[in-house]
């Protein structure tokens, strides 16, 4: 299973069973302990992953971080765990590990709920452990970006010198856009300035800067409604280019309000589809080019997540089910499936489709799915 699918795994397992997880060592066997595993580490070897690791604290006595990932008998990342329940917001929990992290050689902290996960370090000051996390995981929703930066915390890819340099374009990269946030909510006198100046020859007079901070409020919201409006606009055309019969359905997305992904729910029957697509797919392609997108109508796999490279749609949410698989001349054609084992009755049509989006050709020109 490839790392991503056993991340959605775990986040499929606490929208399960997240009630009735109440407590920290709950939270560890449910949530904690798999996503360590997932992330590569045996977590089996106490030479790998140490339980209950000791920091060298005397005034503690015996106080102990849940557990440490080990690189040659050396603490490398720290990872206190508290319960699902709870909110990491509590200085309390932060500070713990902040003593673990400063008596200690490890180079990355991490404070979880088994849901979230902080990742510090000691950018400010060598040895003392920042305030700020630089990277936070959250379970329930993530994207791709996230996957990627996450992934760079396994045992195959994890390198402290490297991560370190990560983490700090990370922390500023974070404390810029919060700032961005707060200047399109609430735009400085200095920001307003800025963009008077550039068109306004009068002196700046209180209520001109007072008339000019709405005016710039105003903007920076037109502005954005305009870019992803531009951006929806293009998703639509490239989708179009692939399929001819998709213009009824494009056009109702275009209707719907920008909030439409909170009425998305991707359901466990379509991630097994995407699992038999990954396996039917595994002998001609690298999996790890597929990704899906879930949509209010189908759920899309694509290759590097482009409209424009589908490889084929799922559309479960009827009482019938059909898997769309784009033919040889161009046009999206619906098979039904009695179940998701039919997926495997298309499977030669999937590998054309893979050979024309990376070839430039189908195995087979003439092969066509037998539309329903």
């Amino acid at each position: 299973m490839d790392f991503i699918d056993q991340i959605k795994t775990i986040a499929q397992r606490i929208d399960k069973v997240k009630d009735k997880v109440i407590n920290e060592e709950a939270t560890k066997t449910a949530f904690i302990i798999p996503f360590i595993e997932a992330l590569g580490y045996d977590i089996y070897n106490p030479g790998e992953v140490f339980p209950e690791y000791t920091a060298d604290i005397p005034v503690l006595k015996n106080d102990k971080v849940d557990y440490a990932i080990l690189s040659e008998g050396k603490p490398t990342i720290l990872i206190e765990c508290k319960c699902c329940q709870d909110s990491l917001d509590n200085f309390k929990h932060t500070a713990q590990l902040h003593r673990y992290f400063q008596n200690t050689e490890a180079r990355f902290g991490v404070l979880t709920n088994g849901i979230t996960y902080r990742f510090y370090t000691d950018i400010d000051t060598g040895h003392i452990m920042d305030t700020k996390p630089f990277f936070e995981f959250n379970l329930t929703k993530f994207n791709d970006s996230d996957v990627n930066e996450l992934k760079k915390f396994s045992k195959a890819n994890f390198d402290p010198n490297t991560l370190n340099d990560t983490a700090q374009n990370l922390l500023y990269t974070k404390e810029i856009k919060r700032l961005v946030t707060e200047q399109f909510a609430n735009p400085s006198a200095e920001l307003v300035k800025f963009f008077a100046c550039q068109i306004y020859n009068k002196r700046m007079t209180s209520n001109a800067v007072e008339k000019f901070t709405e005016i710039t409020k105003a903007s920076l919201k037109e502005f954005i409604n305009e870019r992803i409006a531009e951006r929806l606009k293009s998703a639509m055309e490239d989708s179009e280019k692939i399929v001819e019969d998709t213009k009824e359905t494009t056009e109702e997305i275009e209707k719907q309000p920008l909030g439409i992904e909170n009425a998305i729910v991707t359901t466990e029957e379509e991630l097994e589809g995407f699992y038999i697509v990954k396996s039917v797919l595994r002998e001609v392609l690298d999996v790890s080019k597929l990704q899906s997108k879930d949509t209010i109508n189908y759920f899309g796999i694509n290759l590097y997540g482009k409209v424009n490279q589908t490889v084929c749609r799922l559309y479960f949410n009827g009482k019938r089910k059909y898997i769309s698989i784009i033919d040889a001349n161009g046009k999206e054609v619906k098979k039904e499936i009695a179940n998701l084992d039919g997926i495997y009755g298309v499977a030669e049509f999937l590998k054309d489709r893979i050979t024309y989006l990376t070839e430039g050709k189908y195995i087979s020109e003439a092969r066509k799915v037998e539309a329903e």
